[in-house]
């Protein structure tokens, strides 16, 4: 038998890594970061389990990593839902209320991330958390920043506090008030994006459970 090609490692390797990260954002938002295990990442990806300190460091970072690509992802489909518009006060409100979502639909996950970031070893860079960073910052440049440099990480401030203030446990806030205070920051007008409102007659009683959507493990060909 012939050795593989070196494009066909690479997709092996792809799609291998699109498993533990699809695997570890299913089992902590099952189980919690402290009762999931490398291992048990593993098992769900199907991956042997010395394979995962290949890709990742170890598991802090394998759960941010896979928390952004749940983040950047929810944020892609929120701003290039139909209808499209390139409208940067729509595009702006579109991002606050993924952003939001999430800590609404996903307070296990979320509030695991806000911990990760605050944790010793700190922020993650990532391919995932840069593609975050690409649209937040492709979001403020539309939404017509003079200085995205500074506006970005602004943003990305005021958002995390915001999802900060929604997971407090025992304290929280609600939602719609997080909502209205970033949007009276911003100039934005209620109806904008996905008021809760709407929300709620769409009858979204709770997250979508599927997150396959997110990871590309798909087969692509990948020749002899």
């Amino acid at each position: 038998m012939s050795p593989r090609s070196a494009s066909v490692n690479e997709e092996l390797r792809r799609r291998s890594r699109e498993r533990l990260l699809q695997a570890a954002v299913e089992l902590v938002g099952e189980r919690g970061f402290e009762a999931t295990t490398l291992g048990d990442i593993a098992d769900r990806a199907g991956s042997a389990r010395g394979l995962v300190s290949y890709y990742f460091p170890g598991k802090r970072q394998l759960v941010q990593s896979a928390v952004h690509r749940m983040m950047h992802r929810t944020l892609e489909e929120a701003l290039e839902r139909e209808p499209s518009t390139d409208d940067g006060r729509e595009r702006l409100a579109r991002a606050i209320d993924a952003i939001l979502g999430l800590a609404r639909d996903r307070p296990v996950l979320m509030r695991q991330h806000m911990a990760g970031l605050l944790h010793g070893e700190g922020f993650v860079q990532c391919p995932e958390q840069r593609r975050l960073s690409e649209l937040l910052g492709d979001t403020v440049a539309r939404y017509g920043s003079a200085d995205v440099c500074a506006d970005y990480p602004m943003l990305r401030a005021v958002l995390m506090g915001a999802v900060f203030a929604a997971l407090v446990p025992g304290v929280p806030m609600p939602v719609p008030a997080l909502r209205a205070e970033l949007f009276h920051r911003y100039g934005l007008d209620w109806e904008l994006g996905v008021p809760p409102e709407s929300v709620a007659e769409a009858g979204a009683g709770g997250p979508d459970r599927d997150l396959s959507r997110f990871f590309a493990t798909e087969e692509r060909p990948i020749g002899p």
